[in-house]
């Protein structure tokens, strides 16, 4: 099973501090994410009576899971102490603070996990002082690769 990652994620927020939560699935869920069959790009997470839910995260239908087979995109309980459930509130609670899902991926222990950052949105600059560093580094690497043949 390989990771699903959010790429979008890095490029629109500014991670402060991150967490992994456990996600409530059911038996074809576990099964579809187990092939690889998920996305997170319209995902977000929000608080619904003081428990943290992700909503919007596709998860593809079980190719085998006749009646018994889940909704794709229903909203699924994330699973953290109440510690951190209460530093992650009070942080999304303040202006410019989000819940972001980065990514989805199998701990050592054979459970499925969901990494979420408590972020702030970048501004407009930042994306294109993003990119211009990732191009100057791309054209070193392209000289450095040149000058050894």
């Amino acid at each position: 099973m390989k990771q699903i990652v959010n790429r979008k994620a890095k490029f629109e927020y500014q991670f402060v501090r991150g967490y992994e939560a456990g996600i409530m699935l059911t038996g074809t869920e576990v099964k579809s994410l187990r092939n690889g069959d998920a996305n997170l790009n319209d995902a977000y997470c929000l608080f619904i009576k003081d428990e943290l839910y992700i909503k919007s995260m596709y998860i593809g239908e079980y190719k085998y899971g006749n009646i018994a087979n889940h909704e794709t995109r229903r909203d699924r309980k994330l699973l953290l102490k109440k510690s951190e459930l209460k530093k992650i509130n009070a942080k999304a609670k303040e202006k410019g603070f989000t819940i972001v899902p980065y990514k989805v991926f199998l701990s050592e222990r054979n459970l499925f996990k969901l990494e979420i950052f408590t972020a702030t949105g970048k501004k407009s600059f930042d994306k294109s002082h993003q990119i211009k560093e990732k191009d100057a580094k791309r054209d070193l690497e392209r000289a450095k690769k040149f000058n050894q043949l």
